[in-house]
């Protein structure tokens, strides 16, 4: 499922017109974005949470020429899914 098709499932689920709908779905990305960027945690109850993590500083080899190089420290984002989440996957 792309983005216009959860706007429209949204959309025809709840009534509301799809330029509306779009809008709220943006505005929902934007605020758990910005939340995580800050290193907060962003957590839906019965879907899941989005976090913050680490990734150290390693060593990794150039595929092409197998010369060694050091690959940077980073922020990565996690998504953790909740019991409600799994619970409706592993059923169906």
């Amino acid at each position: 499922m792309n983005k216009q098709e959860l706007i429209d499932a949204v959309a025809s689920s709840t009534g509301e017109s799809k330029a509306s709908t779009g809008a709220a779905i943006d505005a929902i990305l934007e605020a758990v974005s910005a939340a995580v960027t800050r290193g907060e945690t962003v957590q839906l109850i019965g879907f899941g949470s989005f976090s913050t993590g680490a990734r150290a500083e390693r060593t990794g080899r150039n595929p092409s020429t197998g010369e060694t190089i050091t690959i940077p420290a980073a922020k990565t984002v996690k998504f953790t899914a909740g019991k409600g989440f799994k619970d409706t996957v592993n059923a169906g």
